[in-house]
């Protein structure tokens, strides 16, 4: 793994507008070209239907494409974040699942600007706008806070207002964890646990969580990501190891949406190949 941009590693989570990024999935495609990236995944929240253009963006300009997806989970009642990679798209049960995830979503968002809207004069149509995005969540309506002047940028939005703190927040159904990890490998998917050592949250997952987590057939855990606490991650480390869990790295990239970069973090080709013989989906 790296943390310098153009490694000729792979970046395996990236968002694209089909999701909360704000680049289509060909823009990131050719990004990752001009930085000497070997190839990325495209994981945005609980939708493949930037797949395609991902592909085709990727054969083009000659970097390898590993499909993928993240989907909202919880374990012990705290949020969790999992990568699905090479799931088979026709897979039905997972994406039963991830239809109710993206329903409930849809009328969280909405229930959130409702209540927003009675401090800030912001509407509906300004959250959704006119992109692609399959996936509404707390980036829109930050974004569309921005677009409206009252904050810099979505960071300061979820800061200030959009936290789980805020009276205006509302909280949302999620897949269990590990039953999600099924479902990923019931699709002929590999699962890695997203971020577990992220700063945003009050404490990191646990090696007691991990071990439960891994227990129900988690390939690999993302400890190299640029929101992880250097701090938190040795543990984690030496956890993964004792499990047997493939170690990955990411940029988690979105864009404008945040300030991580593209090849920020990046797995090697190797590990790559080895997660290839993994999966359903072929290149």
């Amino acid at each position: 793994m790296a943390e310098a941009t153009g490694s000729g590693g792979y970046d395996l989570h990236t968002h694209s507008v089909f999701s909360d990024g704000t680049m289509r999935p060909g823009e990131i495609a050719r990004e990752a070209a001009e930085l000497g990236l070997a190839g990325f995944a495209l994981t945005d929240h609980d939708t493949v239907d930037g797949w395609e253009e991902a592909r085709e963006a990727a054969r083009a300009v000659g970097v390898d494409f590993l499909p993928g997806i993240e989907i909202t989970t919880k374990h012990n009642g705290r949020s969790r974040h999992l990568l699905g990679y090479g799931i088979d798209p026709a897979a039905g049960e997972l994406f039963e699942a991830l239809a109710e995830v993206r329903s409930s979503r849809l009328g969280r968002a909405r229930e959130m600007v409702r209540r927003l809207s009675a401090n800030y004069a912001i509407t509906w149509d300004a959250v959704v706008g006119e992109e692609d995005a399959r996936t509404v969540g707390r980036p829109h309506i930050a974004d569309a806070l921005v677009a409206a002047g009252y904050f810099a940028d979505r960071s300061t939005a979820f800061a200030e207002i959009l936290h789980p703190r805020s009276p205006y927040y509302l909280g949302t159904y999620a897949i269990e964890t590990v039953e999600a990890i099924r479902l990923v490998n019931a699709a002929g998917g590999a699962a890695a646990l997203a971020h577990p050592a992220a700063f945003r949250q009050r404490t990191p997952t646990s090696a007691r969580e991990l071990r439960e987590i891994a227990a129900a057939g988690l390939w690999a855990v993302e400890l190299e990501h640029p929101e992880n606490r250097a701090d938190w991650v040795p543990a984690l480390v030496e956890t993964a190891s004792e499990l047997g869990l493939a170690v990955t790295g990411s940029s988690d990239y979105h864009g404008a949406g945040k300030p991580n970069r593209l090849g920020q973090h990046t797995t090697a080709p190797a590990l790559v190949e080895r997660l290839r013989e993994r999966v359903a989906t072929p290149r």
